[in-house]
């Protein structure tokens, strides 16, 4: 049996306030239809997924479970908002993978694409390594914001460029532990 999880109404983080976006059962729902495209489009093969840390970390555990073909997993980290709810543009990596890519078939699971200079930080770093393959998912896209665009292979859902937090995301490392997606509150700050 799950246990029921409370959301809150909504959420205050250094005088912003944030309300429900995309609730649990949509993220699992999502999680779900991915994880069944992946097992379909990558059967036969045993790719490694590596998460992109601190953020993607509760979506690529529930993403990770539900895969049933063999697979490996790592994890790296980078550094690009600090305390800011914009991107700095200033991408570093800040913990290196303890695999071996090289052949390899790599799955690359994001939290969120918006600028894209992370992912294109992450294809070009991984790319030196000449994988077999990379295929690059990300829970939450905002087109709008994209600076530097690349192919996302499976995308959980298209969002406005608005700062959100929970399920992994944070504002200043808080609201990482909340089990739904949450929102600049009203017209917000727009990225």
């Amino acid at each position: 049996m799950t246990p029921t999880v409370e959301i809150p109404p909504h959420v205050d983080i250094k005088g912003d306030r944030f309300i429900p976006f995309i609730p649990v059962g949509d993220l699992q729902a999502r999680i779900s239809e991915i994880a069944n495209s992946i097992n379909r489009d990558m059967e036969g093969q045993t790719p490694i997924f590596i998460c992109v840390l601190n953020g993607a970390f509760m979506f690529f555990a529930d993403l990770v479970r539900q895969i049933t073909i063999d697979c490996e997993v790592d994890f790296l980290k980078l550094s690009s908002y600090g305390e800011r709810k914009i991107s700095s543009g200033n991408v570093e990596l800040i913990k290196d993978l303890n695999c071996e890519v090289e052949g390899r078939n790599i799955v690359l699971v994001e939290d969120i694409v918006d600028t894209g200079y992370s992912i294109d930080f992450m294809k070009k770093w991984i790319s030196q390594k000449n994988p077999a393959s990379l295929k690059i998912v990300t829970l939450l896209h905002k087109p709008a914001s994209t600076k530097i665009a690349h192919a996302l292979d499976y995308v959980g859902f298209e969002i406005p460029p608005q700062f959100v937090v929970g399920f992994g995301l944070d504002y200043a490392q808080k609201a990482r532990n909340l089990p739904a997606i949450y929102i600049l509150d009203g017209n917000g700050v727009s990225e």
